[in-house]
């Protein structure tokens, strides 16, 4: 029996932005709201608030001032290229869709006419390198990252008009749903300090707790299985309480979870140098002009890697590895210029909205404050006067002996080599790359112009050994174009929504269980969280977004 019982009309499981924005949207109704999260009270926001807080829209004002001229049909061969959706998948498909056709109206105006605003430059991510990809830069980057998200909604939220109907709980662990009469009316679990049982009675109950991915356990039972065995170091980059919970419930009600084996996992993830949880990983934005190379110091590919095209291939490519993590060389006039780690806590001027501050640092000054800083702190980044020396330091730090000097010269050489000769005569895919990207304004100002690596005046070389990062689970509880949860389908394939129950956010596999199919275009996860609260809040008040 449960020591404590609440009681609520719609009941939202997870303070994350997807729970946050389905409040704000219920609020409306008049009916009573309550969030419950497993988290204290001053972690309320989630990962969003550690996000650097990208979304893909398609045809906004953005991209038209841009010149940049988008479209669905576009943004849909774009994304189920990149997909790859399997015959007979339905809801990960049609969510895809809905995505697409609501992004601007529904996602992009919606944020306007709330005041949150976007970095005027769109970003271009994940371009596509042996397949189609981004066609076109969609990659709205929120001014305020993240957090301003997670600030804007949570005190509209603590300020809405009918704010005496929302009721907060924290460091509760819900465990499993209370099914009767065939509908789920609430939920119970644990206090997450005390251990004392609860339940939560209510009408409508919506899980929102994010993925599986902050579990390396579960990232590991759940991995790709054509990729062969996980690799034997993972960081952490997700919730530390994204673990599943509600997916393990969902399942014991009959309630269908799909292609958790779908994860969007990081390829350069370097320890926390103040880590808040057990394996906690940074994600490095790769730069342009550095030499990706394998656990033994040599490029691979066999097309070499390079960021922004295919974070899927990357990833790919590393487990084909005998030892699945990799090295990055670069030097410090590079890591001025390009050297960045993803989100809020790393991007300041973005973050703290210091527009000036952010064009210095960009167009003349670099990176140097976060390039010291990590170089100082961070045990996997290894600088060194010369390519001795750094490959001695290299080895030292794992302990292995793998990296050869002679692997390392050749190839840094070989590709210096290439730079000498001119834009005519370059035969380096790495180097046509860049040459490309250089053309787009957003890249132009954070990629180098053909930077040689053992050039003696760009010293000292740098190398950062890279891990793979649990990062998003594109995975999730199956919902139907409502968000409803779906049922696992009976003999004849068929399925039905269970009674009271939704799912929302990274839970949902960011809408329908599996959105994204096989990888994403980024900038759907954060969009995604959005737009599934959305949709399950018009839903549940029985309205049309």
């Amino acid at each position: 029996m449960a020591d404590h019982t609440y009681q609520t009309d719609i009941l939202i499981v997870g303070a994350g932005i997807a729970g946050i924005i389905a409040a704000y949207e219920l609020l409306d109704s008049g009916r009573k709201v309550t969030i419950i999260d497993r988290d204290s009270a001053e972690n309320f926001g989630g990962l969003a608030k550690w996000a650097f807080g990208g979304m893909l829209f398609v045809d906004t004002k953005h991209q038209r001032r841009a010149g940049i001229q988008d479209s669905f049909e576009i943004a849909r061969d774009d994304w189920f290229s990149v997909a790859d959706f399997m015959d007979g998948e339905v809801w990960g498909p049609r969510w895809a869709e809905q995505y697409l056709q609501m992004s601007d109206a529904h996602g992009y105006q919606w944020l306007r006419k709330h005041d949150i605003k976007f970095f005027p430059v769109i970003n271009w991510p994940e371009r596509g390198y042996l397949k189609r990809g981004n066609s076109l830069p969609r990659f709205h980057m929120l001014w305020g990252t993240g957090l301003e998200l997670v600030k804007q909604f949570g005190n509209r939220l603590k300020n809405h008009p009918k704010k005496a109907n929302l009721t907060l709980i924290f460091d509760h662990r819900v465990r499993s749903f209370v099914v009767e009469n065939n509908r789920v009316v609430g939920v119970e679990g644990n206090r997450e300090q005390t251990g004392e049982a609860f339940s939560v009675r209510a009408d409508v109950t919506i899980a929102a707790t994010g993925g599986i991915n902050g579990s390396l356990e579960k990232v590991r039972a759940n991995w790709y299985e054509p990729w062969g065995e996980p690799p034997k170091v993972i960081l952490n980059g997700a919730h530390k309480y994204a673990v599943g919970d509600l997916h393990e419930a969902t399942e014991s009600i009959n309630g269908q979870v799909v292609h958790l084996d779908r994860q969007w996992n990081y390829v350069a993830g370097i320890r926390h140098y103040a880590p808040r949880k057990e394996d906690h990983g940074l994600s490095i934005v790769p730069g342009k002009s550095q030499l990706w190379l394998n656990y033994e110091g040599r490029r691979f590919g066999p097309m070499p890697l390079i960021n922004p095209y295919d974070t899927r291939y990357l990833l790919k490519r590393i487990c084909e590895q005998p030892v699945k993590y990799s090295w990055q060389l670069l030097n410090y006039k590079i890591a001025l210029k390009e050297f960045a780690i993803s989100g809020s806590e790393h991007n300041e001027s973005m973050r703290d909205k210091k527009f000036l501050k952010f064009v210095l640092k960009t167009l003349f000054v670099g990176n140097k404050k976060l390039v010291d800083k990590i170089a100082d702190r961070c045990e996997d980044f290894v600088v060194a006067d010369n390519l001795p020396a750094l490959v001695d330091k290299m080895n030292a730090l794992t302990g292995e002996n793998h990296v050869k000097l002679a692997y390392i010269k050749r190839d840094a050489q070989v590709y210096d080599d290439q730079i000498d000769r001119g834009v005519t005569f370059h035969n380096d895919e790495q180097l046509r790359r860049i040459l490309q990207i250089r053309k787009y304004r957003g890249d132009r100002a954070r990629t180098c112009k053909f930077q040689k690596i053992l050039d003696p005046k760009a010293g000292p070389l740098i190398a950062i050994r890279s891990f793979v990062l649990s990062r998003k689970s594109m995975g999730g509880i199956e919902t139907d174009l409502q968000s409803r949860v779906l049922s696992t389908p009976d003999v004849h394939d068929n399925q039905s929504a269970i009674d009271g129950l939704y799912a929302i956010g990274e839970a949902a596999g960011f809408g329908g269980g599996n959105m994204h199919g096989h990888g994403s275009l980024e900038g759907t996860f954060l969009g995604g969280c959005v737009m599934t609260a959305r949709v399950a809040a018009a839903s549940i008040q029985d309205q049309e977004l």
